[in-house]
């Protein structure tokens, strides 16, 4: 049966959008089961299931929404955990203080392919910075560039950097950064695992993270970031304060790094800004501090002044949040202010229909 191009989503916004929060915030780091990304599988296929479950059945009775609802609908699943997901941090690679053990990969580019490298060895304790690449996607990829781009930059001041390739299957890694290498920083040292995907045993890398980056000096870890989706506007700016706290300078603008600004684009219609998820996420976080969430906040609202359409975005979403009366279910109360805030200055409701001006 074809799916109709027109729905009502209205009792999908009350009983399974905008509840899976709460679902997630009950379920959050189970005792026992395995886990995935810090959630027991169990619980997170048994909520899609059911998602999936009213989603089949609801085609049959549901009426009048636009496709345009519809997507947004969608997107506030991917918005609706991320408070209770970032209640738990994420840990991958030694930590802030902890040493930075030596270790070999095999080298895959220019006249270091094959021969084995050693990073951490060969930085003699000057300022490192390691990009491990857990998943080869498009945020992984752009964010793996723009920052070795950055670092590479860096040479002439001793700081040192090194990416290592992970992957189960030494041969198809070497395939894939062969067939990707024009998507990636030209003469940044590059080393495929010698270990899997799981990467050298001594540094307990996590692998339901897109990217582990550590910066380090003197053979010690003095900074940590383990992304799940990596977001060059809320990452990269806190990655790049780390990386001038051992290598001297002043930390760059993001619009003046090369590269972000083509990365920066407008979305087409219809389309999700890929960089709105990562902006919004350190905003609801429940464990932020009040100068964390405006920094946060203030990120996002510089970003949207110069992208209209995620602008509107931004003032749906939140309105959509407060009509619900689920504003206290996401973040902390200064978190809540901002939304309240956003839903008077960027946006329609959610049921009104945007001007096409």
């Amino acid at each position: 049966m074809p799916v109709p191009f027109e729905v009502d989503l209205s009792d999908f916004f009350d009983n399974v959008v905008l509840e899976l929060p709460q679902y997630w915030q009950e379920q959050r780091r189970p005792k026992e089961g395995p886990r995935f990304n810090g959630y027991c599988w169990t619980h997170t296929r048994d909520a899609y299931a059911t998602l999936l479950g009213f989603w089949y059945h609801g085609f049959f009775f549901l009426e009048e929404l636009s496709m345009r609802r519809l997507g947004f609908a969608l997107f506030l699943i991917l918005v609706g955990p991320m408070h209770s997901v970032a209640d738990d941090p994420v840990f991958s690679g030694p930590q802030v203080g902890e040493k930075l053990p030596a270790f070999t990969v095999r080298g895959a580019f220019g006249d270091e392919a094959g021969k084995e490298l050693d990073f951490v060895t060969q930085a003699k304790g000057k300022p490192i910075v390691l990009i491990f690449v857990h998943d080869v996607n498009r945020q992984s990829i752009s964010m793996t560039r723009i920052l070795s781009k950055y670092t590479l930059s860096r040479v002439k001041d001793g700081l040192a950097t090194g990416i290592v390739w992970l992957d189960d299957d030494a041969t198809a890694a070497e395939a894939t950064l062969k067939r990707i290498s024009h998507a990636l920083t030209p003469k940044v040292p590059t080393g495929i695992s010698l270990d899997g995907r799981e990467g050298p045993g001594s540094y307990g890398l996590n692998r339901n993270v897109m990217l582990t980056i550590l910066v380090g000096k003197e053979s010690q870890v003095t900074a940590n970031f383990a992304l799940v989706q990596p977001s060059l506007q809320a990452d990269l700016p806190r990655i790049l304060k780390e990386i001038v706290a051992v290598a001297g300078g002043s930390v760059p603008k993001l619009a003046d790094i090369e590269g972000v600004a083509a990365m920066e684009r407008r979305p087409m219609k219809n389309e999700q800004d890929p960089n709105l998820r990562g902006l919004l996420m350190p905003v609801i976080r429940r464990d932020a501090k009040p100068e964390d969430v405006d920094q946060a906040a203030l990120a996002v609202e510089e970003y949207v002044e110069k992208n209209a359409a995620t602008r509107k975005e931004v003032g749906r979403i939140a309105n959509t949040i407060i009509d619900a009366g689920k504003l206290k279910d996401y973040g902390t109360e200064r978190a809540q202010e901002y939304l309240q805030k956003w839903a008077k200055l960027y946006g329609t409701k959610a049921d009104e229909t945007p001007s096409t001006k």
